[in-house]
């Protein structure tokens, strides 16, 4: 019989967040930046206040993804959810699909009307402050990674969301549609594979899953990340690490690192008060 995998002991900051505060450290009056963290999903909206160092600051709020989930429904949720935080200077969205200079290019498990959608410029209109848009697995990678040789990470939800970071540098990678087996990663390994396999054979195929992806891309190391980590049964080697869903927050602020993200035309600076 399998034993239940041992989940590790969540350190927030002095995991993925180590990398964030070497940045913010190099920033002017980087102590006083705080980000308001958003995790879009294909079943919930969640979010929550970071300060410079990845720490949350306030309680991580969730609401139900409204059906249909399309823009304007959606953003009407987040709206609700943002007047109940604190202030904030900037936000970190991460979304379920390919982004490209913040706009939207699949929507797979949300709503057609997503195709083509500026969601980086639209929030940054709404909201006024300066705003990064990234595929959620990226931005819950970069809560969990330690910066060096290959990771890779895999997300456990509505969906599979996937991404694989270099020395700590995002490579986007949409592995849920990649053909695997008789369908795709996403019918296996998403929530439709665990209500039409059951959790038993749904633990097989990720296994499976698991030793094809270190095959394919040589990862150092794998984390598993999202909602559905919570039906994990299996035993994995060091190298495989099940993460907190709350990284997909935390990673909000190590998403500012990069200076030369691609931006829509903000005229909101970076650190711009309240």
């Amino acid at each position: 019989m399998q034993k239940p995998v041992t989940r590790p002991r969540y350190t927030g900051a002095a995991r993925g967040g180590v990398r964030a505060l070497q940045v913010f450290r190099s920033m002017k009056n980087s102590k006083a930046v705080v980000t308001l963290a958003v995790d879009i999903g294909g079943t919930g909206l969640k979010m929550l206040c970071l300060d410079a160092e990845g720490k949350p600051l306030t309680e991580r709020l969730r609401v139900p993804t409204p059906e249909p989930p399309t823009p304007a429904r959606l953003l009407a949720a987040l709206d609700q959810l943002k007047e109940r935080m604190p202030n904030f200077d900037r936000v970190s969205v991460g979304y379920p699909g390919v982004i490209k200079k913040g706009v939207v290019l699949t929507a797979v498990n949300l709503h057609p009307k997503w195709i083509g959608y500026p969601l980086q410029g639209i929030l940054e209109k709404r909201w006024k402050r300066p705003v990064r848009v990234a595929n959620d697995a990226a931005v819950q990678g970069l809560g969990a990674i330690q910066g060096r040789g290959i990771e890779m990470i895999l997300t456990l939800g509505t969906g599979l969301g996937s991404c694989l970071f270099v020395d700590g540098h995002i490579c986007p990678l949409e592995l849920a549609h990649h053909p695997w087996l008789k369908k795709t990663y996403e019918d296996y390994l998403g929530k439709r594979g665990i209500k039409k396999y059951g959790e038993k054979r749904w633990n097989k195929l990720l296994r499976k899953a698991v030793a094809q992806t270190q095959a394919t891309f040589n990862w150092d190391q794998l984390y598993l990340g999202g909602g559905n980590t919570k039906l994990v049964t299996l035993q994995f080697r060091p190298n495989v690490t099940v993460v907190s869903n709350l990284d997909g927050l935390l990673g909000g602020v190590a998403l500012w690192r990069d200076e030369d993200w691609p931006v829509t035309g903000s005229r909101y600076p970076v650190a711009s008060s309240q």
